[in-house]
C-alpha cells in the first residue's frame, strides 16, 4: 500500500512538473541561457567530501537541466564549466576538473544525440589537456548534424581575453584592408567573438549567493536579464530552472529604451 501511495505521489508530482513546462511554453522562452555553475565546493565541504565530489555530482545537474531546457525550446544553452583564471586551484582538482568534460560526453552523449542537442565550445583548446580535447571534438563531431538545442561549453573560457582577442583580429582585418574603419559596428564586432554564431544570452543564471560576472560573457551580458540564487550548483533543481525562466517571462526588456 506504502509503495502504491509513494508511486501516486510521484506520478502527481510528474504531472506537476509537465503543466509548469506547458504553462511556461505559453509565454516568450529565453533563446539563449547562461549558466554560471557555481557551489560545487562549498558542497563537497559542508557534506566532508573532497570538492571534486561536488565537481562530479554537479556534471549530473547539467544534464537535467540541458534535457528540461531543451523541452522549453531554449535554443542555446551555455555553461561555464572552466575559466582561464580556474588554473591557479590545486593541481589534483584542475586534473578532475579537466576529466569531467570526457566522463559526462562520454556517458551522456548517446542522450544528447537522442534529444536532438548540438555540442559546441568556446573557450581556448589549445591549451586544454589532449583527453579532454578528443572527447570535446569528438562530441561536436557526433552532433554537428543535430537541429536541437545548443550546448555550448565556456571551456578555459575568459571574457576579457575574447574580447582582447577579437580586437587583435579587427585590427588585422582593417589592416589588411578585409575591413573598413567605418564598416565596424556592435554586430560586426560581435561576429569576431567566440559566440559569433549565437544570440546574446536573454538569461544569466548563478548559483550559490555570489553576485558577480567572474569574466564570464562580458560583452555578450550587457542587456542579458540576471537570476541569481543561494543554491548550489549540485542542489539545483528543475524547479529552480523553471524559477529562473517564470522570473524573466515578468521582466520588461527596454534594452535601454522607456
Amino acid at each position: 500500500m506504502l509503495h502504491k501511495l509513494g508511486f501516486k505521489k510521484h506520478s502527481k508530482k510528474l504531472d506537476a512538473q509537465e503543466q509548469r513546462e506547458q504553462e511556461a511554453i505559453k509565454h516568450p522562452i529565453p533563446k539563449h541561457v547562461a549558466i554560471i555553475m557555481d557551489g560545487n565546493g562549498r558542497w563537497a565541504k559542508k557534506r566532508a567530501l573532497p570538492r571534486v565530489a561536488g565537481h562530479h555530482e554537479g556534471m549530473k545537474v547539467v544534464k537535467k537541466i540541458t534535457k528540461l531546457a531543451n523541452r522549453l525550446g531554449v535554443q542555446a544553452l551555455t555553461v561555464y564549466a572552466f575559466s582561464t583564471e580556474n588554473w591557479k586551484r590545486p593541481k589534483s582538482e584542475v586534473d578532475y576538473l579537466m576529466k569531467l568534460p570526457e566522463e559526462f560526453l562520454d556517458t551522456y552523449l548517446p542522450e544528447l544525440v537522442e534529444e536532438n542537442v548540438q555540442v559546441r565550445m568556446i573557450g581556448y583548446m589549445d591549451s586544454i589537456p589532449e583527453h579532454t580535447k578528443r572527447a570535446v571534438k569528438k562530441a561536436m563531431e557526433d552532433t554537428k548534424g543535430n537541429t536541437g538545442m545548443i550546448l555550448n561549453f565556456a571551456l578555459n573560457y575568459g571574457g576579457r581575453a575574447e574580447i582582447l582577442d577579437a580586437v587583435k583580429q579587427v585590427l588585422n582585418d582593417t589592416k589588411s584592408g578585409i575591413l573598413k574603419e567605418d564598416e565596424i559596428t556592435e554586430d560586426i564586432f560581435s561576429k569576431y567573438l567566440m559566440t559569433g554564431t549565437l544570440d546574446d544570452p536573454d538569461l544569466l543564471i548563478r548559483t550559490s549567493g555570489e553576485i558577480r560576472l567572474s569574466n564570464f560573457m562580458l560583452w555578450q551580458l550587457a542587456y542579458t536579464e540576471f537570476w541569481f540564487t543561494d543554491v548550489l550548483w549540485p542542489d539545483f533543481s528543475e524547479d529552480h530552472f523553471m524559477e529562473a525562466v517564470e522570473a524573466y517571462q515578468k521582466r520588461s526588456r527596454r534594452f535601454g529604451g522607456v
